[in-house]
């Protein structure tokens, strides 16, 4: 990875590190068991308990496995979400895109934005070859956005993540880099 974060710009977001006085605007969406619900999360409870998640976004950029931006808006510097890659494989040219959003901003097109940048940035200066989600199958949101994207449903994972007390069955999608050729200028 690169040794300064990169940052990214889109029509309307900025996509930047997670610093620790992120915490507060994140417990905003991170407490809420609508936005954690598909995450194997539990709502977290203070804002002090989202440093968990701001030290693992800072571990898996050093280790090399992940990278994961704060989303904000132009012209203000409150982080609504999160979008980004973990489980990165580099041996294999993989890895897995995850994201969430604030409510309030839900049906704004914002995560959509946010994905299309993170994309862009996997395939072209990260050399991605494919792009993997992981979304359970009651998530028709996530589903309906990825898909938009150009990501293909793979199949289930049975029981594949043990979350929250309980399996997970998870549905696998991809898009490869090949799906978008032309799109970003290749």
């Amino acid at each position: 990875m690169e040794k300064k974060f990169p940052e990214i710009e889109t029509s309307r977001l900025i996509l930047r590190k997670v610093k620790s006085d992120d915490k507060e605007s994140m417990f905003k969406y991170l407490s809420d068991e609508d936005v954690v619900k598909h995450m194997g999360l539990f709502p977290y409870k203070t804002a002090e308990e989202v440093m968990d998640e701001i030290n693992w976004y800072d571990s898996i950029y050093k280790e090399g496995t992940g990278i994961r931006w704060g989303i904000t808006e132009k012209g203000k510097n409150e982080v609504i979400g999160s979008c980004g890659f973990l489980n990165m494989k580099r041996q294999h040219f993989r890895a897995e895109i995850g994201f969430e959003l604030n409510k309030e901003y839900w049906s704004q097109g914002i995560a959509g934005e946010a994905i299309s940048a993170v994309l862009k940035y996997g395939f072209q200066s990260l050399g991605l070859e494919r792009i993997e989600a992981l979304i359970e199958p009651t998530n028709r949101s996530s589903q309906k956005l990825v898909e938009k994207y150009g990501f293909i449903k793979e199949g289930l994972l049975r029981h594949y993540e043990f979350t929250c007390g309980k399996f997970d069955d998870l549905l696998m999608y991809s898009i490869l880099k090949e799906d978008l050729v032309g799109i970003f200028g290749e």
